[in-house]
């Protein structure tokens, strides 16, 4: 039986003791001292919102698939354990053999958002590791960083030995390969690093300098270790349908965020939002064989016992089989109580009926994201929805029974105008006024609109980042103008305002688009008690204000100038396949107010294709019209 590694008396004097004793359900057990490689997986946010997290899952059954690797899990200890652990000198632990995080071969760290970079510092701490990679010895594990954050890793650069740039099913394997043969070679951890940097999608920090202008700008980024690739290549996972997926995921003992089978149907988005950072880096649009998530449903909900199964795309829509697929599931599942959940839809005839199939129609609500007022801003940001698609969709749902509709949009948005502003408002209205010409003797009671804004954060590799992003102050007088013009409306009291806390998203803006430089802010605000700051009752922005004033930088140079088309950013040495040419082509489409077409009905020559398969090559036909521009 194993030991753990806390005592009785500390996991009863902490919330939610089930964090951290693992033993959960499908957990991988090995014995640690047969194997050759031990990989320690972090997820750095509390334990209920890791194990939510599906890209684990998948890494966490890709290594313990190896008969010479044991891969475990930490998540970050909530604050209360925090605290003792620091009190009582307790070094951070896995939570399958509850053996020290510090003893094993590599950790790696899932960057998920950038508001958990103060939790990576505090994994670091409480493992005993020393923060910056430049510290480390030959005793230390390599620190690795993983996820959509990677995509700019450079206010983190310092305290990671390297990132895996991609999709981690291409080339962990490989990875492990490489250091189980230098292992056995009795190489440095340099020459290690070395070997790993030969390998397609992986970036070591410490390889490459980075040069500064005058003015504060990327002057030049050089690899000064001649294993170091010029430009690193985004990997991506081609065959989705033979590559590993966990039918066997790990159950807690305790209600996660997403308490549910997740079944990934497809990756990457053909629309094209132009703010949107996920829909560019996943390109190109690749899907799962019907028959394969068919199997994959049975297997998943008989190992874990779960109730609910839900389908994870970013635009479920757009799922070629998606009418097939949830129609078999509603026919094979509903009838044994399993829920089926259809996040990312748009609001049409197939999935209003879909919903009213798997859906307590007077509990539930509809969720529609126009993300802009009006049609001119929809147009900038390419969103393809027009307000006859909304108010079609709305009028629909509400026939059917429906009477609660959440409404996303995003203020700050380039070009954004008053006018643009005020059409939330006018929208949310118009929605509620389509409910009310329902006969009312057809009514399901009164109709609620919430409305949220969350504020615009030009992410890289987007046609956005080279657009300058609002002040807190300019946020603020946005959301003050709108929450009056919504009091203006008739139905005013049919609708509720919820809006995003504008210094987070400004700090967020101040990550996504940093430099090194900001590594040094980041390391002394957690010095000075930032922790959890995507969490809004531990988030200080003072402090962080603090940080910056004492390195001399001026944050908002990061956030609040428009960057010139010819600037170097900070993360230019990453091929994610989307060339800049065609991001800045779209940039000047949005200044244009100019739509460009779903992937589907043509191909912009983004840059995509080069990866040789996906939406790229599903449909010839559809490809014709490409012209010698749109290939450049």
């Amino acid at each position: 039986m194993r030991k753990l590694a806390l005592s009785d008396e500390i996991l009863l004097s902490v919330e939610k003791p089930a964090r951290y004793i693992g033993g959960e359900v499908n957990m991988q057990v090995k014995n640690p001292e047969e194997m050759d490689i031990r990989f320690c997986m972090c997820f750095p946010d509390v334990y209920e919102i890791g194990m939510s997290h599906l890209g684990i899952q998948i890494l966490y059954d890709i290594l313990n698939r190896r008969d010479d690797t044991y891969c475990e899990r930490v998540y970050s200890p909530w604050v209360d354990l925090d605290k003792i652990m620091r009190e009582k000198k307790i070094p951070l632990f896995a939570l399958e053999s509850q053996d020290p995080v510090k003893d094993f071969d590599f950790l790696g760290i899932t960057l998920q958002y950038e508001m958990c970079y103060t939790n990576v510092l505090q994994i670091l701490e409480l493992s005993q590791i020393p923060l910056y990679a430049k510290d480390r010895t030959e005793e230390h594990p390599f620190v690795i960083g993983g996820g959509p954050c990677t995509y700019n890793p450079e206010p983190i650069a310092d305290f990671f030995d390297f990132f895996y740039i991609g999709e981690g099913e291409t080339a962990y394997n490989e990875i492990l390969d490489v250091y189980k043969e230098c292992k056995k070679q009795g190489k440095s951890r340099i020459e290690i690093l070395e070997q790993i940097a030969h390998i397609e999608g992986m970036y070591v920090p410490a390889f490459y300098d980075v040069n500064y202008n005058e003015d504060g700008t990327v002057a030049s980024i050089v690899k000064n270790n001649p294993n170091a690739p010029d430009k690193v290549k985004k990997q991506a996972e081609m065959n989705l349908s033979e590559a590993y997926y966990p039918t066997k995921p790990l159950v807690p003992f305790i209600k996660a965020v997403q308490d549910r089978v997740v079944l990934e149907i497809q990756r990457g988005c053909i629309r094209g939002c132009r703010f949107c950072q996920a829909g560019m880096i996943y390109r190109p649009t690749r899907e799962r064989e019907l028959e394969y998530l068919k199997k994959c449903a049975y297997e998943m909900l008989d190992s874990t016992g779960h109730e609910e199964i839900s389908l994870s795309s970013l635009s479920s829509s757009d799922y070629s089989h998606l009418q097939e697929l949830v129609y078999f599931l509603i026919e094979e599942f509903g009838s044994k109580g399993v829920n089926i959940s259809l996040p990312s839809l748009r609001i049409d005839s197939f999935s209003l009926d879909v919903m009213s199939k798997v859906q307590d129609i007077r509990k539930s609500s509809l969720t529609f994201a126009p993300e802009a007022g009006s049609q001119r801003l929809r147009d900038v940001i390419n969103k393809g929805l027009t307000e006859e698609d909304i108010l079609g969709g709305a009028g629909k749902a509400f026939q059917s029974g429906w009477n609660r509709v959440k409404l996303y949009f995003m203020m700050g948005l380039p070009t954004e105008t008053e006018e643009d502003i005020e059409g939330i408002a006018i929208l949310s209205d118009k929605i509620a006024r389509k409910y009310y010409e329902i006969p009312k003797d057809q009514r399901n009671g009164k109709v609620n609109i919430t409305a949220s804004t969350s504020f615009f954060v030009p992410k890289p590799f987007t046609p956005f980042q080279w657009s300058r992003m609002d002040t807190s102050e300019e946020y603020l007088a946005k959301q003050k103008h709108l929450r009056n013009k919504i009091n203006e409306q008739l139905n005013r009291k049919s609708i509720k305002y919820n809006w995003h806390e504008a210094d987070l998203s400004e700090l967020e803006g101040v990550f996504a688009r940093g430099d090194r430089r900001i590594s040094k802010v980041i390391y002394d605000a957690y010095q000075a008690g930032c922790l959890y700051d995507s969490w809004s009752e531990f988030f200080d922005f003072d402090r962080w204000l603090k940080a910056f004033e004492n390195n001399g930088i001026d944050y908002r140079f990061y956030t609040c100038r428009e960057r010139d088309e010819e600037e170097l950013f900070p993360w230019d040495f990453i091929d994610v396949g989307v060339t800049k040419k065609f991001l800045l082509r779209e940039y000047r489409n949005a200044k244009a107010e100019k739509v460009t077409l779903n992937c589907r009905q043509t191909c912009t020559g983004c840059g995509a294709k080069s990866f040789g398969g996906g939406v790229c090559f599903m449909d010839q036909t559809s490809l014709e019209g490409v012209t010698n521009e749109s290939t450049n």
